[in-house]
Order: structure tokens, then C-alpha cells, then sequence
């Protein structure tokens, strides 16, 4: 009998750059950190439901030699920083510093680092809600079975439009995929 489906609390993955954050192009400097507009909101209603919140992102800028591991540390500290004056404290960052070229497990839409914050945090993937604005964030969650939502920040708009990913919802930011989330929490327990 498969017992995964009890394993842990249930998480919501989040993409980074274009999700969370104002999309910079190979953001290299921690003060080009800013937060999109609800963001904080949207958080700190998904933690409200008691899901957990990681982010998993993909940083090839570290492979194609922008920025260092350190700059990359600087960077998340920002973030954490950020979100921790809003009350939000994430429960973990994942990160790929691989180039596409690279073929590693880690790098979006493979699921190599989402495999691995399960097991580290003890959590079934395949019931997690995968949150992001490109292709690689739902083709990812569709590779497990999640549940997937292309958020239309960032690049979110011109995938959907483009039609380059197919995901199970679409939300205009971080609010609304938060509502979504528990809206899709209380059909699970009717």
C-alpha cells in the first residue's frame, strides 16, 4: 500500500524570478531585489492554510560565470529578508546554478531538486501546488503530478499567451493563485 500520500505537510513549490521577485534578467545584485506586488499577501495567506513554502529556481547565471555562489547567497538573504519584514519565513531555496547545456537532474523542468527538498523535508511532491511564470516551473510540476499554476507575472502573460505550457489554473499573481490553492483545499475536504 502506497503510504506517500500521508507523508508530511503539504508544500507550495515557488519559482523565483518573474513569481516572487521583479524578473531582472541574471539578477546579480541583492538591491535588484524587489517584490512583486502581493506577494506578501498571497504568502501569508498559504501560510495561513498551513502549507509549507519553498522556492525552486533555476540560476545558470552562476554556470555562465555573471555571478558567484556568494553574490547568488546575497541574493536569497534579500529575499528572505524580504519576505521575514512581511512575517513570511520560507522553509527552504532550492537552486540549479546549472546552464541548460549542462544536462544536470537539478535544472527545471527536471524534478531533481524538488526530489530532494521532499525527501529532506519530508513531503509527497505529488501533492504539492507548483507556482510559476515559465514553462519549465509547470512542465516540472506535471512531471510529478502536481498541481500546477502559471502565474501571469513575469513572463506568466507571454507563455499563456504563446501557449507554451499547458497548466492545470491560471492566476494574475500571487493573491489569487493563494485563493485558488484554498478554494482547491476545501473541495479535497468536502
Amino acid at each position: 500500500m502506497d503510504m506517500g500520500n500521508h507523508r508530511g505537510r503539504r508544500f507550495v513549490i515557488l519559482d523565483r524570478d518573474g513569481t516572487l521577485n521583479v524578473e531582472r534578467n541574471y539578477l546579480s545584485d541583492p538591491a535588484g531585489m524587489e517584490l512583486l506586488p502581493g506577494v506578501l499577501e498571497g504568502l501569508r495567506h498559504l501560510r495561513a492554510l498551513g502549507l509549507g513554502l519553498l522556492v525552486v529556481t533555476n540560476q545558470s547565471g552562476v554556470g555562465r560565470g555573471f555571478f558567484d555562489l556568494s553574490r547568488l547567497d546575497a541574493i536569497h538573504a534579500r529575499l528572505e529578508e524580504l519576505l521575514a519584514a512581511g512575517g513570511v519565513r520560507l522553509d527552504g531555496i532550492y537552486w540549479c546554478p546549472h546552464k541548460p547545456e549542462d544536462d544536470c537532474r537539478c535544472r527545471k523542468p527536471k524534478n531533481g531538486l524538488l526530489v530532494q527538498a521532499a525527501e529532506e523535508l519530508n513531503f509527497d511532491p505529488r501533492r504539492c501546488f507548483v507556482v510559476g511564470d515559465k514553462p519549465c516551473d509547470i512542465e516540472m510540476g506535471q512531471n510529478l503530478g502536481a498541481v500546477t499554476i502559471l502565474v501571469t507575472t513575469g513572463y506568466g502573460s507571454q507563455t499563456w499567451e504563446n501557449q507554451a505550457t499547458q497548466p492545470d489554473f491560471v492566476a494574475a499573481g500571487l493573491v489569487q493563485a493563494a485563493q485558488l490553492i484554498e478554494h482547491l483545499l476545501k473541495q479535497q475536504n468536502d
